[in-house]
């Protein structure tokens, strides 16, 4: 499984941004899809995950409640993080993360990450 990240940007602090990823190969079902990010000199930590199928069951860190969602498309195999009201804190790489489901075994790919930086 391939993951393609894109989006990502330099803004200032109070904008908005959107990234996705899209996930390619060989895989029978995705199990759940998560964003994930790097902050400069730091390691990497948990922003948002969304289960697969039809459930959408959401969850956050809790420094992005209330100002990313994360949302995705079935049949694009595509995860959107909506990032609103960002503030310099979030600056980071941002990687996107998918679990799957193959011959049997449940699997885990990372995409190459995308760079998000957050001028105060």
């Amino acid at each position: 499984v391939q993951l393609q990240a894109s989006g990502g940007g330099s803004v200032q602090a109070g904008d908005s941004l959107r990234l996705s990823c899209a996930a390619s190969g060989n895989f029978e079902s995705i199990n759940a899809m998560a964003w994930y990010r790097q902050p400069p000199g730091q390691q990497r930590e948990f922003v948002a995950t969304i289960s697969g199928g039809n459930d959408g069951t959401t969850r956050y860190a809790d420094s992005v409640k209330g100002r990313f969602t994360i949302s995705k498309e079935n049949a694009k195999n595509t995860v959107y993080l909506q990032m609103d009201n960002v503030k310099h804190e979030d600056t980071g790489v941002y990687f996107c993360n998918v679990f799957y489901y193959k011959d049997g075994l449940t699997r885990a790919a990372w995409g190459q990450g995308t760079l998000v930086t957050v001028s105060s």
